[in-house]
C-alpha cells in the first residue's frame, strides 16, 4: 500500500501520538487514584475497627506520638551521656559496670516485649537508646580497662564489634528500622580508622575507603530494606568518591600508585552500572573517567610533557569508540563490536571518552584563537612591512595533533553534529598551524587564504559532506537513537487508522537539513578566516591586493553557486571586498581623499548595474543596499571638500535616477535621486557664496511645477508629493536657509508671502504637499522674525517665570490631553485625505 508520507516523517508522527497517549494515560491513572481515595476515605473514617485490632493503630503512630517518643529517647540519651561522662567517678568499678550492664540490657531487651504488644514506635525509641548505650559502654570500657590502648585502633575495633552486634540485633528484630542502618554507619569506620591507626599514608587510606565502598555496594545490590540500601549508597558514594579523588591526585604525583586505585574503582563502578540499569549511564561515566585518568597518568609518566594531553585524548578515544557499537551481527550470527555491553554502560563509557576528547580539544584551541585574532589586534601601521608577533607565548605542536585526531574521530561518526564538529576541528587545526609551528608570514597568509577558499567551496557545495546523512539521520542524531525500519504503508480505507488525521497531515521538516547545517558551519569558518587574512595582508601592499582580489572572486563564486541565505551574505561581502579594493588602489596611487570619494562611487554604480541584471530577489536588494552604504562612505570622505561633496551628491543622484528606471525601484530611487540632486544644488550654491539662490532655483522650480501639473491632469490619483514636492522644495528650502542668515527684512517678507500663497493653495485644492511645505516654511520664517523679540522678552522676565509658565502649560495640556489628542487625530485624518 502507498502512503503520502515518507517513512521517516510517518514514524515521527506515530511516536508523537504514542507519547501523547502515554501522557494522557498517566494523567487518568493519577486522577483515578485520587477519586478512589476521596470516595473510600470517609467510609474508612466512619467504620469502627474490628474487635481485637486495636494494636494496629500503634503501628502507624501519629505525629504527636512520634514527637513525644523522640523527645523521651533524646532526654534519656542525654542523661546516659551525662552519667557516663560526669558522674562516673562517684561509683566503684563494680557499681559502674553493673549500672551500665543493667541499663543497656534493659534497653535492648525492652523492644522485644514492646513489639509483642504492637508498640512499634515505642520499641524504636527504646532500641535507639540501647544503641547509644552500647556506644557509651564501649567508651567506658576503654576508659576503665583499656586506657593504654591506641584511640584510633580501639575505635576501629569497637566500630567493627558494634556493627556486627547491631546487625545481629536488627536481624533478630526485623520490625525495628534503626539497628540495621546504624550497623551500616558503624561499618564505614573500621578499615579507614585502622589504616590511620597503622600510620599508613593516603594511598592505604584510599584503598581502605575503596574496600569499604565495595562492601557498601554489595549491601546496595543484595539487600532489600530501603533504609539500609540508602545508607549504604551514601557511604559508598562518599568513600568511593574520596578514593577516586585520591587516585586522581596520585596519578599526577605518583602515577604507578594512583593507577591501580583508579582502575579498581573503575571496575567497582562498572560492576554497579552493570547490575543497576537505572544507574548505568552515570556510573559508567565515572568508571570511564577513572580509567582514562589512570591510563593517561601512566602515559604522562612515560612521555614528554608536550604529549601529556594527547595521551589522555588517545585514552578517551578508545572509550569514545564504543559509541559506534550498534549491536549488529555478522554472517555467522556472532555479535559484532561491543554489543555484549548493556546499552547504558556503553553510552556512559562513550560519553566519558567523548568528554575527555572535548576537553583535549579545548586545550588545543588557544593557538587557533591566537591565529585568528592575532592579525586583527595589529599594532603596526598598514603596509609597514613589519609583522606583529601573533603570540606572546609558545604553544606545543601537539595541539595541532589533538585537533587532527579530534577531527578524524568526529568524521567517523555518521551524525550531523559530529560532521559539523569535524568541520570546526579541521578549521581550528588549519588556523592553529601557523602558531603551533611558528610558520613565516608568507606561509601563514597563504594557509589562511587556502583555508578560506576550502571553507567557502564547501559552503557552496556541501553535498559530499552531507552524503549518508538524511533528515532521518539528523533526527536520530538529535535523539541519540539508532535508525530503525520504516513503518508499513497506511492502512486501506475502512480500517481503524484510515482516517487518522495526524498520519494524513502534510509532511513537515522534522530536523535541520544536513546540507544546510554543514554549509553554514563551513561558511562561518570561511568568513572568520577571510577577516583574519585581510587583517594579516595589510602588512604588505602586494599581499593586500592579492588577498582582496582572491576574496572578491571567492565570495562572488559563492554568491553565484551557493544557495539560500549564504548567497545573499556572500554577495554583500563581495561588495564590501570590492569597496576595500577600491580604497587600496586609491591609497597605493596616492590619490587624495576627495578623489577617493569619487572613485568609491564606482561601487554603488556597479551594484546598481548588477541589480538591474538580476532584477528581483533578495540578492539583488542586498547588493544594492550594500552598494548604497559604500556611497554613504564616499559622501563622508568627501565632506571635507564641499565642492567635491556636491559632485559626489550629483553623481549619486545620477546613479539613483538610473536605478529609478526599473519599475520595482522607481518609488524609492526617484525620491532618492531628487534628494541627492537638491542637496548637490544647495551645497554647490553654498560653495559659490551665492546670496540669491532663487536665481538658480526658480528656473528649476517653475518647469518642475508645470510638469507636475500636467501629470496631475492625466492622473488624478497621483500624489501631490510626487507632482509638486521636488519643485517646491528646490526653492523653499534654499530660500529659507538664506532668510535665516539674512539681516534684512526683504527676503523673509517675500518668502513669507510666497509660503503663505502656497499654503492657501494647498488648503484650497486639498493638496498635502503644498500645505505641509508652505506651512512649514511660513512657520519657520515667522519664527526667525520673532526670535530677537522673544530673546528680549525672555531676558527681561524674572528667572522663575519661564519654569512656572512651563509648568502651567504642562498642567493645561494634561488636563485637556484627550481633547488635544482628538484634535491631532482629526488634523491627521484631514491631511491623509489630501493628495
Amino acid at each position: 500500500m502507498n502512503t503520502p508520507l515518507p517513512p521517516a516523517d510517518e514514524l515521527v508522527l506515530v511516536d508523537r501520538e504514542l507519547a501523547r497517549l502515554d501522557a494522557r494515560r498517566t494523567e487518568l491513572l493519577a486522577r483515578r487514584a485520587w477519586l478512589i481515595q476521596a470516595l473510600y476515605a470517609p467510609v474508612r473514617a466512619m467504620t469502627p475497627p474490628p474487635p481485637g485490632t486495636g494494636v494496629v493503630a500503634d503501628s502507624t503512630p501519629r505525629s504527636a506520638q512520634n514527637v513525644l517518643l523522640t523527645l523521651g529517647g533524646t532526654l534519656l540519651t542525654i542523661a546516659a551521656v551525662a552519667f557516663t561522662l560526669v558522674s562516673w567517678g562517684s561509683m566503684g568499678i563494680g557499681g559502674r559496670a553493673a549500672v551500665l550492664l543493667v541499663v543497656t540490657s534493659a534497653a535492648l531487651a525492652s523492644p522485644v516485649a514492646l513489639l509483642r504488644k504492637g508498640l512499634v514506635s515505642t520499641a524504636e525509641s527504646v532500641a535507639a537508646l540501647g544503641l547509644v548505650l552500647m556506644i557509651l559502654d564501649a567508651y567506658a570500657l576503654h576508659r576503665v580497662a583499656l586506657a593504654g590502648t591506641d584511640g584510633l585502633g580501639y575505635t576501629a575495633v569497637a566500630s567493627a564489634v558494634l556493627a556486627g552486634a547491631w546487625t545481629a540485633y536488627g536481624s533478630a528484630l526485623p520490625r525495628l528500622r534503626i539497628p540495621l542502618p546504624a550497623a551500616v554507619v558503624a561499618a564505614q569506620l573500621p578499615l579507614p580508622l585502622g589504616a590511620l591507626a597503622a600510620g599508613s599514608g593516603p594511598t592505604a587510606f584510599a584503598w581502605a575507603a575503596l574496600v569499604t565502598a565495595a562492601a557498601d555496594a554489595a549491601v546496595v545490590l543484595w539487600t532489600r530494606p530501603t533504609a539500609v540500601r540508602i545508607t549504604a549508597a551514601t557511604g559508598a558514594t562518599a568513600l568511593g568518591g574520596w578514593s577516586l579523588l585520591t587516585g586522581a591526585w596520585l596519578s599526577l604525583s605518583s602515577p604507578w600508585s594512583g593507577a591501580p586505585l583508579l582502575l579498581a574503582g573503575a571496575a567497582l563502578t562498572l560492576y554497579v552500572a552493570w547490575r543497576r540499569p537505572g544507574l548505568a549511564v552515570a556510573a559508567s561515566v565515572l568508571a570511564g573517567l577513572s580509567a582514562v585518568t589512570a591510563l593517561g597518568g601512566l602515559l604522562r609518566a612515560a612521555l614528554p610533557s608536550d604529549w601529556t594531553v594527547p595521551g589522555y585524548v588517545l585514552c578517551g578515544l578508545a572509550l569514545a569508540w564504543l559509541w559506534r557499537a550498534d549491536g549488529t551481527r555478522d554472517a555467522a550470527g556472532a555479535t559484532a563490536g561491543t554489543a555484549w555491553l548493556p546499552r547504558g554502560v556503553r553510552q556512559g563509557l562513550a560519553a566519558a571518552g567523548t568528554g575527555v576528547v572535548a576537553l583535549g580539544g579545548l586545550w588545543a584551541l588557544p593557538p587557533a584563537a591566537v591565529g585568528l585574532l592575532g592579525p586583527v589586534a595589529r599594532t603596526t601601521d598598514v603596509w609597514s612591512g613589519e609583522h606583529a608577533e601573533p603570540h606572546l607565548t609558545s604553544y606545543p605542536a601537539t595541539a595541532a595533533l589533538v585537533l587532527l585526531v579530534s577531527a578524524a574521530a568526529l568524521a567517523a561518526v555518521p551524525r550531523l553534529w559530529a560532521r559539523c564538529g569535524a568541520l570546526a576541528a579541521v578549521w581550528a587545526l588549519l588556523t592553529a598551524l601557523p602558531v603551533s609551528l611558528d610558520l613565516p608570514y608568507a606561509t601563514t597568509l597563504v594557509l589562511q587564504l587556502l583555508t578560506t577558499a576550502a571553507a567557502l567551496w564547501l559552503a557552496a557545495r556541501p553535498g559530499p559532506l552531507a552524503r549518508g546523512l538524511r533528515q532521518r539521520g539528523a533526527t536520530d542524531a538529535a535523539s541519540g537513537q539508532p535508525s530503525g525500519p520504516a513503518l508499513p504503508p497506511l492502512p486501506a480505507p475502512g480500517t481503524p487508522w484510515a482516517g487518522w488525521a495526524p498520519l494524513r497531515a502534510p509532511a513537515r521538516a522534522v530536523a535541520v537539513e544536513p546540507r544546510t547545517a554543514l554549509g553554514w558551519c563551513a561558511y562561518a569558518g570561511g568568513l572568520a578566516s577571510a577577516v583574519s587574512a585581510v587583517a594579516l595582508a595589510l602588512d604588505v601592499r602586494g599581499a593586500t591586493f592579492a588577498s582582496l582580489g582572491l576574496l572578491l572572486g571567492l565570495f562572488t563564486g559563492v554568491a553565484v553557486l551557493g544557495e539560500g541565505a549564504r548567497r545573499v551574505v556572500s554577495a554583500c561581502v563581495a561588495v564590501l571586498t570590492a569597496t576595500g579594493l577600491v580604497l587600496a588602489v586609491a591609497a597605493a596611487a596616492g590619490v587624495e581623499d576627495h578623489w577617493t570619494a569619487v572613485a568609491l562611487l564606482l561601487v554603488p554604480a556597479a551594484t546598481a548595474a548588477v541589480g538591474a541584471r538580476t532584477r528581483t530577489g533578495p540578492t539583488a536588494l542586498a547588493v544594492e543596499i550594500t552598494g548604497a552604504c559604500a556611497g554613504l562612505l564616499a559622501l563622508g570622505i568627501a565632506a571635507s571638500r564641499p565642492a567635491f561633496l556636491a559632485l559626489a551628491l550629483a553623481l549619486g543622484g545620477v546613479i539613483a535616477a538610473a536605478t529609478a528606471v526599473r519599475p520595482e525601484r522607481r518609488r524609492f530611487a526617484s525620491w532618492t535621486a531628487a534628494v541627492l540632486f537638491l542637496l548637490a544644488t544647495w551645497v554647490r550654491l553654498a560653495v559659490s557664496d551665492v546670496t540669491t539662490p532663487e536665481a538658480y532655483t526658480l528656473p528649476v522650480t517653475v518647469p518642475a511645477l508645470v510638469v507636475g501639473f500636467l501629470r496631475r491632469r492625466r492622473d488624478r490619483e497621483a500624489s501631490s508629493w510626487t507632482a509638486y514636492g521636488p519643485g517646491l522644495a528646490a526653492t523653499l528650502v534654499p530660500s529659507l536657509v538664506a532668510a535665516w542668515v539674512d539681516p534684512h527684512w526683504v527676503r523673509p517678507l517675500l518668502l513669507g508671502v510666497a509660503a503663505l500663497g502656497v499654503t492657501l493653495l494647498g488648503a484650497r485644492f486639498r493638496l498635502q504637499a503644498l500645505l505641509v511645505l508652505g506651512g512649514g516654511a511660513l512657520a519657520l520664517d515667522g519664527l526667525h522674525e520673532l526670535a530677537p523679540y522673544v530673546v528680549q522678552v525672555v531676558g527681561a522676565l524674572p528667572r522663575w517665570l519661564p519654569p512656572a509658565l512651563a509648568g502651567l502649560l504642562l498642567l493645561a495640556v494634561g488636563a485637556t490631553y484627550e481633547q488635544r489628542l482628538r484634535d491631532a487625530r482629526r488634523l491627521r485624518e484631514r491631511l491623509g485625505r489630501m493628495r
